[in-house]
């Protein structure tokens, strides 16, 4: 699709990455060095957070839009009279980070930290959505295997910028329908900062969220999220969770197409915990997506980071598939599943109005852990901190994100290479 909505023009405060270590003078001291990266770490992003919050709120309306129903009960989208020409060539960053997890031991730390490592990669994006692995029941709080976490945990997270909450994992019927329940209603309090995807309440609210068309600069981006299952079960068709059933993903394509969508973007909560390569499940469900018209697929649940590829179909399209992006923050310290993915989705628009998707960028993230980096947990960007040994209380966990960062990349390949490809099965 070629008509976009006429978009009015904002204004939109870039931060720039500084490498400190190179912009101080060699005589001071290590110690000052690691108190001016954690002072800009902690302190500066608040400001971009600030600036997105106060963005969204302008344009709220103009990112979300609901179908419209006519009289004749057919839902669709009413679209403005084009626009022919742009001022400029722009490029829409979508970013997505895996699983926000709040076991036991988090529950004993102050939230606060948690995402302050990647707040500006978050608050930064066009667009930004995490998997939330967890529910909203209330007291008493809890960790795994059945997660309650406190509602203030939600709105950090969107204070961070995330944008949209996925809720179509194996650990959202934690704590039964009521918690279910319980939790869509703190996410609906929050309808004005953050928007959710993967459970309904009833059949209105599913033709409304799945999938999830959020509009950026004009760019029309389709959400579909769904889940293998959950750990408890389903006791009643409403509220219902997005799980992988074809049929019913077929149509979320569908309506996708129907409503102007000009990306549809799948997020499968999928494949084996801890392995490092996909399933054979996952690549066939990879392939039957692609053909539906899929034109990127970020997956999440084995909690490790997954190999990645780019799918050709038959009528030439080149699909990424990241299948699986790990943890975003989480207590767990098996191996690998500290290490972690932010996968930005890439789409560029012309002065025209021609849209295309450039090649995907993925950034590893790790997980500090209490008394490693900083007194609590906080995830950072590798990047951010490779050559700052001395700044560790735990020197020896530099090493093993360092290690850690080497055996991933040897076994999956991310990072090392562009996508590979190959053909749809």
């Amino acid at each position: 699709m070629s008509a976009f909505e006429e978009q009015p023009v904002f204004v939109h405060i870039k931060l720039s990455r500084m490498n400190i270590s190179k912009t101080m003078p060699e005589r001071l001291p290590s110690s000052a060095v690691c108190a001016l990266v954690m002072l800009f770490l902690l302190i500066m992003p608040a400001g971009a957070s600030a600036q997105r919050i106060r963005r969204h709120r302008t344009e709220r309306e103009l990112e979300f839009h609901p179908p419209v129903s006519p009289a004749h009960g057919e839902s669709t989208f009413k679209l403005e009279k084009p626009r022919w020409f742009y001022p400029r060539k722009d490029t829409v960053r979508l970013v997505f980070i895996g699983d926000i997890m709040m076991h036991k031991r988090q529950l004993e730390y102050d939230f606060g930290t948690f995402l302050e490592g990647i707040r500006s990669r978050l608050s930064g994006a066009d667009l930004a959505v995490a998997n939330m692995e967890f529910t909203l029941a209330g007291k008493p709080y809890s960790g795994y295997p059945a997660f309650s976490a406190p509602d203030g945990y939600a709105g950090y997270v969107a204070d961070c910028g995330v944008d949209v909450f996925l809720t179509a994992n194996n650990h959202i019927l934690d704590k039964g329908m009521k918690g279910l329940e319980r939790t869509l209603d703190v996410y609906d309090s929050m309808s004005d900062r953050v928007m959710v995807t993967g459970v309904s309440r009833d059949r209105s609210a599913d033709s409304l969220s799945y999938p999830l068309i959020v509009a950026v600069k004009g760019i029309r981006v389709a959400l579909v999220n769904f889940t293998y299952g959950t750990n408890a079960a389903q006791q009643s068709a409403w509220p219902k969770v997005n799980r992988i059933d074809h049929e019913d993903i077929e149509k979320a394509f569908e309506r996708a197409r129907e409503r102007g969508a000009d990306y549809i973007i799948a997020l499968p909560h999928w494949g084996n915990e801890y392995e490092l390569q996909h399933s054979a499940g996952q690549e066939k469900l990879a392939g039957e997506l692609a053909r539906l018209g899929a034109d990127a697929i970020v997956g999440s649940h084995p909690h490790v980071v997954q190999d990645s590829t780019a799918i050709v179909t038959e009528d030439g399209r080149r699909v990424p598939v990241f299948y699986s992006v790990g943890n975003a923050v989480s207590n767990m310290s098996a191996p690998n599943t500290r290490l972690e993915l932010a996968v930005s989705i890439l789409i560029e628009r012309d002065i025209t109005g021609e849209v295309r998707m450039l090649e995907p960028e993925a950034e590893y993230l790790w997980c500090t852990l209490p008394g490693k980096l900083t007194d609590s947990f906080m995830t950072i960007a590798v990047d951010d901190w490779i050559g700052k040994r001395d700044c560790w209380k735990d020197p020896a966990d530099y090493d093993n994100m360092m290690v850690t960062l080497e055996r991933v990349k040897g076994k999956t390949g991310v990072g090392v290479t562009r996508l590979s490809r190959h053909q749809t099965p």
